[in-house]
């Protein structure tokens, strides 16, 4: 994180000027500042450089860099990292395996993970790509409503592969589904 400049750092002959209350000063002489700051016994801050006058304020920079330090550190905390992960069928996957993994994924995507679906070919299952894509074709239109395709499915010697992103809104979509699913009690 860069520093801002403070005191006899700034470099500009007139800067324009808050004071320790938060209320602007106007455009005054870098010296006039410098003397207001050190009246207040604290720190003349660069705020904004690029401003035409830079904006300059009276502070205690110690309390400031802290503060921005802390805030720096609490918005990583909030930052999610998004991952692939990676699910793994074959050509000729069985209904209940298909579902299971299906499910999996879902719990990835919950998690607002992309999910790469893989179908590995062995041996003479290489003739028969079609079912591959079929597997892939299957998935997406059972997730249609929850992902973004990232990438169509692509061949790479004896892997066929496909990336899924979860959509924004994807608990909003599942509690619909799951509203929809069960069925209401009938009160008599």
């Amino acid at each position: 994180m860069p520093k801002e400049r403070i005191n006899r750092q700034i470099d500009a002959s007139t800067v324009r000027l808050i004071d320790v209350d938060g209320k602007q000063v106007g455009v005054v002489s870098f010296n006039e500042a410098l003397r207001r700051a050190e009246e207040a016994s604290l720190d003349l801050v660069e705020i904004s450089p690029t401003a035409n006058p830079p904006v300059c304020r009276i502070l205690d920079f110690s309390k400031y860099y802290y503060q921005k330090e802390k805030n720096a550190k609490e918005a990583r905390k909030k930052q999610h990292e998004v991952e692939v992960k990676e699910i793994k069928y074959g050509p000729n996957t069985e209904e209940h395996d298909y579902n299971f993994k299906k499910n999996n994924a879902l719990k990835f995507l919950k998690q607002h993970n992309k999910v790469k679906f893989t179908v590995r070919f062995r041996g003479r299952q290489m003739a028969h790509k079609e079912l591959g894509y079929n597997v892939l074709d299957r998935l997406k239109t059972d997730l249609a409503a929850l992902v973004d395709i990232d990438s169509e499915p692509v061949s790479d010697r004896n892997l066929l592969s496909m990336i899924v992103s979860p959509k924004k809104d994807i608990e909003k979509i599942l509690e619909k589904q799951k509203q929809v699913e069960e069925p209401q009690p009938v009160i008599e």
